[in-house]
């Protein structure tokens, strides 16, 4: 009996050895790019002096690299109106830093960065945004009317097109929610954004409760940034879906005039910025 059963496993291990394939799969890599974080928020009720700029390189999606921050380069941005320039310090930790950057709504900008011998450049104009009017909660205008959500109110003005983004974030969560929104079917009304959340066990997220908290963070855009963060956003919630287009790599604003296939990511911005939050009652 034991022999028999001694055989058995042998019989199993053969099996299952021989029908195991290891099958090498090549994923396609490219050549480490620029990544050009240059996000410049001016804070409603705040001088705006204080800046920074991140600078790291791209690495492959299975790549364990963690250490892919960029230090020694050469990073400023110029007013166009009387060339003013803004010189960002290196930190020597990906971070670059001014403290005396002078915030003008509607004035347009150039950002230069110099690494490695290659120069980029991005042009931005620094967008001003509405105040927010109201924040209220209701069950109502969200797609379950058994679920609380938080309602963002605010005056579009009229005669003029608009682009605005959105971050709701509940406190211990994270990542935020963004939302992307253009006046073209509203200008010169009142608009309403709303953020509910679903239970959902997949990613572990359960409906807003009383005294949940909610940061909020409304930014004026530009509408190129507009398109840009849209389709960012797309790709971003169809990760999952089989029937969604395959994703590809976006470009943003940050040109390389003398190599123009060597671009960087990202993408260079100049907003105004209202930040609040919300407790469910």
């Amino acid at each position: 009996m034991k022999i028999y059963f001694k055989s058995l496993i042998i019989l199993f291990t053969i099996i299952f050895t021989s029908c195991t394939d290891v099958i090498d799969v090549d994923v396609p890599t490219s050549e480490p790019r620029l990544v050009i974080e240059a996000t410049i928020e001016w804070e409603k009720g705040t001088t705006g002096n204080e800046q920074l700029i991140k600078l790291s390189t791209s690495v492959p999606y299975f790549s364990s690299t963690t250490n892919n921050i960029v230090t020694g380069a050469s990073v400023k941005i110029t007013n166009d109106a009387d060339d003013t320039e803004f010189v960002f310090i290196d930190q020597n930790d990906g971070n670059y830093i001014n403290s005396s950057f002078i915030p003008v709504l509607n004035e347009a900008y150039t950002l230069e960065v110099i690494n490695d011998g290659e120069t980029y450049i991005a042009h931005e104009t620094f967008v001003p945004v509405v105040d927010i009017a109201e924040i209220t909660q209701t069950r109502e205008d969200g797609f379950d009317s058994d679920v609380l959500e938080v309602n963002v109110l605010f005056d579009d003005p009229e005669d003029e097109e608009n682009f605005y983004f959105l971050k709701f974030q509940k406190e211990g969560d994270i990542l935020p929610e963004l939302f992307d929104i253009s006046d073209e079917f509203t200008n010169g009304n009142q608009m309403t954004i709303f953020y509910e959340r679903e239970e959902d066990e997949d990613i572990n997220q359960e409906e807003f409760e009383v005294g949940d908290v909610v940061d909020i963070e409304f930014y004026g855009v530009s509408e190129p940034f507009y398109n840009y963060i849209r389709l960012l956003i797309e790709q971003y919630e169809s990760v999952g879906d089989p029937f969604s287009t395959t994703p590809v790599a976006l470009r943003g604003n940050c040109t390389n005039p003398s190599n123009p296939d060597y671009y960087a990511f990202g993408y260079f911005r100049l907003t105004e910025v209202v930040k609040a939050n919300y407790t469910f009652e």
